[in-house]
Formats: C-alpha cells, structure tokens, sequence
C-alpha cells in the first residue's frame, strides 16, 4: 500500500511500525513501537523481554487506545512473525486498520522505521549500559514520552516537535474530536 511513500495528508492515516532490541546485562530488551507517520509521533510503544506477537499486539493497542483512528488507518510493517500473527490480525480487523506490508528483504520499503530506530538508539540507547531491562525500559520510555514526542525536532516538520506540528496542524474538527 505504501510504496515507499512515506507522508501522509493528515493525522492517524498510515502508521508505521517496528521491533528492535537492546542489550542489558540481564539479557535483550525487545522494543516495539508504532509512529503516526504524518506527525513522526510515536503513538503506541511496548517493551518486553519476549519478541513473542504480543509485543507488536501491545504497541498496537496503545496506539489505538490513545488516537482512536479511523476506519481504514493504514498499519505499515515488514514481514516479521509478530506482524503477520493472528494476534494482530485480530486486533486490526478490530479496529479497522488496514495491514501493509513491504517487499520481503527490502529495509527501504520500511526505511522511516528504520531512522525511528537508529535515531531511539543512537540518541538513548547507545550512550547507555544497562545494567537491567526495568532500567533500559524506564530511560526508553521517558526518551519517547518526555524527549522524542514533546521536544525532539524534525527537519520534516519544519524543526517543531511532533507535539508541536500536531499541535499547530490537526485540523479543526479533528481537535473537537479528539477531545470528547
């Protein structure tokens, strides 16, 4: 569905999503995150010590918890094992979003997943040892919710933070909608 094209015309139309890992001293952190790709805001991330589908599910749900998207919410990943589980199937034909996939073995059908990863890890990651996944967890989850979401800019948006690009462009009728 998304051939690459990685934009979308308005807010909780076409979501990317992604794993990835982290090392701790206990053993692998899995990381699981869902980016609404219009404002490069993450709207649904899940952690785990398991790489097991629901961590995917768990990511999914919250983005759909927090922005109750329309039907027809594009959900963009690759072809990893928890993305095409029944798990999830179920939990987008729920919600009315509508799988996309990329080509096998092309990173850049995914590739604004791909710099969401590299950016997370180079930024938060990478600079850190964790000495447990609860400490890896915590130092993540306050990058996402305090730093990348609300104060990170982006030269895609024009150097506001996705706060601040959906902050000055979520359509009117959006808003009201947003906040009964």
């Amino acid at each position: 569905m998304v051939k690459r094209d990685f934009s979308a015309d308005g807010p909780d139309r076409l979501w990317f999503a992604d794993i990835t890992y982290v090392r701790t001293h206990q053993g692998w952190l899995y990381l699981a995150v869902v980016m609404d790709v219009w404002s490069r805001m993450i709207v649904g991330w899940s952690m785990s010590a398991s790489m097991a589908a629901e961590l995917a599910d768990d990511a999914l749900k919250m983005a759909i918890a927090r922005r109750r998207p329309g039907k027809g919410c594009a959900r963009h990943s690759d072809h990893g094992s928890q993305y095409a589980s029944l798990l999830l199937g179920k939990t987008m034909r729920e919600a009315g979003t509508e799988p996309s996939t990329g080509s096998i073995s092309s990173p850049w059908d995914n590739a604004a997943m791909e710099s969401l990863m590299g950016v997370i890890k180079a930024e938060c990651v990478y600079a850190r040892t964790f000495e447990s996944r609860e400490r890896a967890a915590l130092e993540i989850f306050e990058y996402i919710e305090c730093f990348y979401n609300r104060v990170r800019t982006h030269s895609a948006l024009g150097y506001l933070s996705p706060e601040e690009f959906e902050r000055a462009n979520r359509p009117e009728d959006d808003r009201r909608l947003k906040a009964a």
